[in-house]
């Protein structure tokens, strides 16, 4: 392996493992509304959800690993954890949007507001079956883990993180009209405020320029 294909792969099995620490942590956690660290907690958990599909993300374009097998694995991975999506739909999906950027063929891409845009960007990669298995799996740990944790913590942070990730990393980029190749734009150069967003993919251009730069080196790109 490479230096930096090392580095892609221990940084992805931190993310995985912050995420499940967090998750495992959350839901034996006793719940108070008077508590600001629940809402903090919620926040938290839904960076981590992104992280996660983030992670996904740089397994899609092979800058986990130089090992196929092993860069595939943690897609696999991810993707199942942040809510049951099939790794290679999405990776068929998502390359197909590096291809057909901002075009009628681009999956991510839709003609309207941002409702609609963000509907029709959900509906493109939900599936029954997939909903039927994280409803089986809601239902199965229920058995040991108390409905309101698992809704406030697992539920509503992968919510929230499709807006995040839809919000910073589809619609501001692609939006409206672009006089350059990749159809994107980008955030102004702020590394902290890129992190936080979206782990830099509100550095979208420089994406789209450099798709096998993964996400923690995307911010040398700006």
């Amino acid at each position: 392996m490479s230096k930096k294909l090392s580095w892609g792969f221990l940084i992805a099995i931190l993310v995985l493992t912050c995420w499940l620490s967090s998750t495992i942590f959350l839901m034996k956690w006793q719940i108070s509304w008077s508590n600001s660290l629940l809402y903090i907690s919620i926040l938290v958990q839904m960076h981590l959800y992104t992280g996660l599909f983030i992670t996904a993300h740089d397994a899609m374009h092979g800058t986990v690993s130089q090992n196929k097998s092993l860069n595939n694995a943690v897609g696999y991975i991810a993707t199942f954890f942040y809510a049951a999506f099939w790794y290679p739909q999405l990776y068929s999906k998502h390359h197909m949007h590096h291809r057909h950027v901002h075009t009628s063929t681009d999956p991510d891409y839709h003609d309207g507001n941002f409702f609609s845009w963000y509907f029709t960007f959900i509906r493109n990669y939900l599936s029954i079956w997939q909903i039927v298995l994280m409803a089986i799996l809601f239902n199965v740990l229920k058995a040991w883990v108390s409905q309101a944790n698992l809704i406030l913590f697992w539920v509503v942070p992968s919510l929230l993180s499709t807006l995040q990730l839809f919000y910073f990393g589809t619609y501001l980029p692609h939006k409206g009209e672009h006089n350059n190749r990749h159809h994107s734009r980008s955030f102004r150069k702020n590394h902290l405020l890129a992190f936080f967003a979206c782990y830099f993919f509100g550095y979208h251009y420089e994406h789209h320029d450099s798709p096998g730069t993964p996400w923690w080196m995307l911010w040398k790109m700006k």
